[in-house]
Parts: C-alpha cells; structure tokens; sequence
C-alpha cells in the first residue's frame, strides 16, 4: 500500500512542468481575478504514485472567455460541453478539458443545467468524492476544500455531502462509487455510500446504455474488483444492471484475480465479466445487445459462450480440432477460466488438483502459441483425381482435412491423396 505523507500539500511531477500546460494556466489568469487550477484524477494518482491520464483543468473564467485567452495564446479550443462549461484544449502532446466552476441548480438525476460562478468550495461541494475534488495550482500546491486528502490517506471513498444528494444529482454516481472503492478504496464501503445506493438503485435504469457498461467495464478492470462486486451484490446494484450473473454467482472472479497474479495475465475485463455470467450464446448477446457493446466486445462474449466447455481429460487431438476448427481466442478464454478454477477448488493442493491444473496449464500454453498449418490440399488437387466437383467434393476435402488434423498435422499432401485414392 502507498503511504501518503501526513499533511500533503504540495505535488511534483513531470506533467506539472510541461511547457503547455504552464502556458494554458497562466493564459486562463486575467485582470479580472480570474484563476485556474488543475482538479480531480492528475492530482489524486499523483499523490499516491500512480499514472496520471488525463489532466483537467478547473478556471473561473467563463468558457467564452477561455475560448478566447486559450485561442490567443495558440491553443485550438473546442466547446464539447459549452453549455455545461467545459471546453476542450487541444496543445502538441496532448488535450485539456477546461471547465468553468459551477454549481447545478436543477437535475434529474442525469443532465443539469448549472449556474456558472467564481466560488471554489461550491465548485468543490458539487462534484461526487472528496478524493475527486482536490486542486493544485500552476506550482503544484494541493488546495483540499472538503477532506479529500484525509480520506485518500485512509483509503477511504466518500460522498462530498449527503451522498442520497449527490446520487439524485446523477444516477451513474451510485456506479461510480463501486468503481472508484474498486480502484482507490479499501476494508468496507463507506456506510452512508452504501445505505443510498441500496435505497436509489432503482434510479439505474434512467441511465444510458453506454453510460453503464463504460463504468462497469473500467470497474472490471481494476487490479481487484472482486471486493466492489460482492458489495454490488449485496446492494442489489449488480442485479440492477447485470441480471445475467443474477442466478450465476460471482465467487469465481477471486479465484481468477489470483490466477492472474500468479501467472502475470493482464486484468482483462471481458475475461472477468465471462467469469460471473453464464456461457449462454442467446443471453450473452441480449447481453451485448441491452449494453450496447462494440462489435469486438459482442463477437467475443458469444464466440466464449460458443466455444463449449473444455477439461483436462480432452485429447490432444481434440485440442487441436478445437483450435484448427474453432475459435481459438474463444478457446483461450475457456482454459483460463479453466485454470483459475481448477486452482480455487477446494482440495486445489492436492496432488491431483495440481495434476489438473498443470495439464490445463500445458494446454493453454498450445492454444495461445497455435499458429495453424496450411493444409496441403486443395480442392483442384481433387479434380485431378477424378472427384466430381460438388457436395462430394467438399465433403472430401473435409474428410481428409479432418485426418490430416488428427495425424497432428504431419499427414503429407502424397499420403492424403493415397488415401483418397
């Protein structure tokens, strides 16, 4: 665990020296008392050591006013949220999201129409996490308005405010919540937290579709999500948004996240989300379907659900069926589940488990390496010996396709004709 220094309040890092950025917050500084500051993910991941991503900015200007003064110092502007105050800067290596402080005067729970102001501790009061609402100047001092750096500190998520307040403000915040305690959080959820998304859940459904998975996804891919999901569970908000793993369960995602570990996989969230889901080729793709996924992330639920079981006991011939015939990505995914299972079973220590486990081991160390032979035939070679094209010639050409697999590959083009003949 990354231990912060007791009162932190000054940040370095490489990001914060960066000519543009510096040049951008002295640009958004006027005669008028206008200020700017740095806000959110850059200063709370900087604090603990970790990556920073995306630096956004927070200013007192009005966003016709940062449009212009960013516009005069050479940056591109874009207004993606004008009307909400923020506007996208666009520098050499990278973009900014500037916005405007704001408080929101009316809501329904997924748009607001804001009330733009100069007020930093109502800006600070109107946003989600205290850990969320930390600022920093152009010379990195940490300006903390509502106890952020107190509860990053204890590893604490926690509504700024009445958490019901802020839920109500945006329904996806009771998602966010699960997510950020995924990532940032330790022990229990906040209670408070925890007691108003139980009682707003319901508001998950004004929410949408992309909205959900978006969040769900990047919960899935935190180090270890398996501790969110199980207060998820417990809320009723897993159900609410994901009824597939309803009646599946989700005890197999910590048997995973170990494998993972060990065998120094990637977090992969689709892999995740196959672990607490039913292999159910019509209800992964009403999954799909509900939740709006990319085309790749649809393919590969259903080629999973698809692809049938796999066990140790299979045959290396039928390995090599599978991977030659099949979908191999979709193969990989079932031995992984497969491993990680095999290792979390009670007993997994035994000297048969391990047995299990070192076979299903070998067998995907052969499906991930599987680079499939060109088979030596073609359906010309066939012609010139006297098969009449149709039917019976593809069913030919499949039948020695299908020894040449069995042989392992090694059947030559003289013997496969041999037998044909």
């Amino acid at each position: 665990m990354t231990t912060l220094p007791a009162t932190p309040r000054t940040i370095g890092a490489d990001w914060l020296s960066d000519a543009d950025l510096q040049s951008l917050l002295a640009a958004l500084v006027g005669p008028g008392d206008e200020e700017a500051r740095i806000v959110g993910g850059a200063i709370r991941n900087t604090l603990l050591g970790r990556a920073v991503a995306d630096i956004d900015i927070a200013t007192t200007c009005h966003p016709h006013t940062t449009i212009e003064r960013v516009e005069a110092a050479g940056f591109k502007a874009v207004p993606t949220g004008v009307e909400h105050g923020t506007v996208t800067v666009v520098a050499r290596q990278r973009s900014y999201e500037v916005t405007t402080l704001r408080r929101d005067v009316e809501t329904d729970g997924r748009r607001a129409k804001v009330l733009f102001g100069r007020d930093w501790q109502l800006d600070a009061e109107r946003r989600d996490f205290t850990i969320n609402a930390l600022y920093a100047d152009s010379d990195g001092r940490v300006v903390d308005l509502v106890g952020g750096i107190g509860d990053l500190e204890a590893r604490v998520l926690r509504f700024i405010g009445d958490a019901e307040t802020r839920i109500e403000e945006d329904y996806l915040r009771i998602l966010r919540f699960f997510r950020f305690f995924a990532w940032y959080g330790e022990g229990r959820p906040d209670a408070a937290g925890l007691r108003a998304a139980t009682r707003l859940k319901s508001g998950l459904s004004r929410l949408s579709a992309e909205r959900v998975w978006s969040e769900l996804k990047k919960l899935l891919e935190a180090p270890d999500p398996s501790r969110a999901l199980l207060w998820m569970r417990q809320t009723g908000v897993l159900s609410a948004v994901l009824p597939e793993s309803e009646k599946w369960g989700i005890d197999a995602i910590h048997g995973l996240t170990r494998a993972e570990t060990e065998f120094g996989w990637p977090a992969d969230a689709l892999l995740r989300l196959q672990s607490i889901v039913p292999p159910d080729e019509a209800r992964m793709t009403a999954m799909a379907e509900r939740l709006r996924f990319s085309n790749a992330d649809r393919d590969r639920m259903t080629s999973w659900a698809k692809a049938g079981p796999v066990a140790a006991d299979m045959t290396a011939s039928d390995l090599r069926g599978r991977l030659y015939f099949g979908d191999r990505p979709a193969i990989v995914d079932r031995l992984r589940l497969a491993v990680a299972n095999a290792r979390a079973r009670p007993g997994g220590a035994d000297l048969s488990a391990l047995a299990e486990t070192a076979t299903l081991q070998r067998m995907l160390g052969e499906a991930e390496s599987f680079d499939p032979p060109v088979f030596p035939l073609s359906g010309d070679d066939l012609k010139a010996e006297g098969v009449p094209a149709g039917p019976s010639l593809g069913l030919a050409l499949q039948s020695l396709r299908r020894s040449w697999v069995d042989s392992g590959f090694v059947l030559s083009r003289e013997r496969l004709l041999a037998s044909l003949r």
